[in-house]
């Protein structure tokens, strides 16, 4: 049928292993998922929280320096031709009024089209955003999401784009054929999370830009809260992530992926594999949200009747310009890893990137014989085992970059290792410190 043919969207979300405050590192990564979606004939790029500067920048959120280099970073975004034909959903923190906040910005064709600041801020367990950021306020006197205010641009910016300021609050895009909002991590666990306004005013594709770190099983809740608000709302949703050990205590555990009314239809990796940048792709069926929701005869009274969320209007199409030769992306299940698993490649993930990071020659480790050290020990092994493993089955990109991390550690500007055996042994070294409770058995 016609309409079905005019429904296909090639989209794109991304796992980044960003630096906190590695503004240089952080833009090339952005800047190569950006490239990577356009050659996919992608026509929407969403990717993680504050990934201009990096999630755990913490009291560096505090210095009007972290704001003006995140402008600048965008700024060789927005000068260069990556976001021509591709609309680019952008996190990094603002600065409005004097006041900090979390944001997504939305790029297209080398312009700023709004600036969208989260509403719910993480602040327990190992979350302090409230120590940087404000949440965005909307007066509950008011239906819909809120006003819309005028961001007035920095001056590198205008000099780029020409533009003077955007808007700035809760809003949609509203393409030529469908229209995107976007929510923002935390966002999505609360009781009423922004996609349920969202999507009873009629928008189609949403996208979530997270900075969320691995916890045991935790991947199982925000899948099950992405396929609840699919499957009972209906649409399109995009799920981000940073992936790896970006300065602090926390790994972030990947896990980008797309949604389709309750199904999975791509998923990124959780641990697996140690390239920076990975781009998840999908074609999805927006015929398919419209007849979900059409179909639903009480979730069309409720829409009939909710409040607008104010739009900004622009002249683009993102279903594909050749709907006959694409299809929608196959459902399939998650893939979710053992508790074991997830033990032994999330501390490994964050040994790695932490040691290639800092500086250092390697880790040195005093053995007890105890449960706690000799975990440890494995877990370093575990490390080396898919360091060695990524050189000869990972993207070249990705083979190229480990290999000169390698080089850098072990301070061997020739060296491959040839096993995980013959690395641990140029990074790793342990002593047996025993106790007055140890005894032959454990030495």
């Amino acid at each position: 049928a016609p309409l079905r043919t005019m429904s296909y969207v090639k989209v794109a979300t991304c796992n980044l292993n960003q630096w906190a405050m590695d503004f240089e590192g952080n833009l090339e990564r952005i800047k190569a998922s950006i490239a990577e979606a356009k050659a996919a004939d992608c026509t929407f790029r969403t990717g993680p929280e504050l990934e201009i500067t990096g999630y755990g920048c913490e009291d560096s959120f505090l210095e009007p320096d972290t704001f003006a280099h995140a402008w600048e970073s965008l700024g060789q975004i927005l000068a260069s031709d990556l976001t021509d034909g591709i609309l680019c959903d952008i996190g990094m923190p603002v600065l409005h009024r004097n006041v900090s906040y979390n944001c997504r910005v939305i790029l297209l064709d080398r312009k700023v089209l709004g600036v969208r600041p989260k509403i719910c801020l993480a602040n327990d367990g190992n979350y302090r955003e409230m120590r940087f950021f404000t949440p965005w306020y909307i007066n509950p006197a008011l239906a819909g999401l809120g006003e819309m205010q005028e961001y007035y641009l920095p001056r590198v910016i205008r000099e780029i784009t020409g533009q003077v300021k955007v808007p700035i609050g809760i809003f949609a895009i509203a393409a030529a054929d469908t229209a995107l909002g976007f929510e923002s991590c935390e966002e999505l666990f609360t009781p009423l999370a922004p996609h349920i306004a969202l999507s009873l005013d009629g928008v189609e594709i949403i996208a979530n830009g997270s900075g969320s770190h691995h916890q045991l099983r935790k991947l199982q809740t925000r899948i099950d809260l992405v396929r609840g608000a699919t499957d009972k709302a209906g649409g399109v949703y995009l799920y981000a992530n940073q992936k790896g050990c970006d300065g602090g205590r926390l790994y972030f555990d990947g896990c980008a992926m797309v949604w389709v009314n309750g199904a999975l239809v791509a998923q990124g990796s959780q641990f697996d594999g140690l390239d920076e940048v990975e781009v998840v792709v999908a074609t999805v069926s927006l015929s398919d949200v419209r007849a979900k929701r059409a179909n639903f005869s009480s979730r069309s009274f409720q829409a009939a009747s909710s409040p607008s969320i104010a739009r900004i209007e622009i002249d683009f199409h993102l279903t594909h310009r050749s709907q006959l030769a694409i299809a929608p992306s196959l459902p399939f299940q998650p893939k979710l890893h053992t508790p074991m698993e997830e033990i032994a490649l999330g501390p490994s993930g964050w040994l790695w990137d932490y040691l290639r990071r800092s500086g250092q020659r390697g880790y040195f480790l005093p053995l007890s014989g105890g449960a706690d050290s000799s975990s440890t020990a494995t877990l370093v092994a575990i490390m080396c085992k898919r360091v060695v493993h990524e050189l000869s089955h990972g993207p070249e990109r990705s083979r190229e970059r480990v290999l000169q991390d390698v080089r850098n550690i072990t301070k061997r500007p020739e060296y491959t290792p040839t096993d995980a055996r013959d690395l641990c042994s140029k990074l790793f070294v342990t002593c047996y410190m025993a106790s007055e409770y140890s005894g032959p058995e454990t030495r």
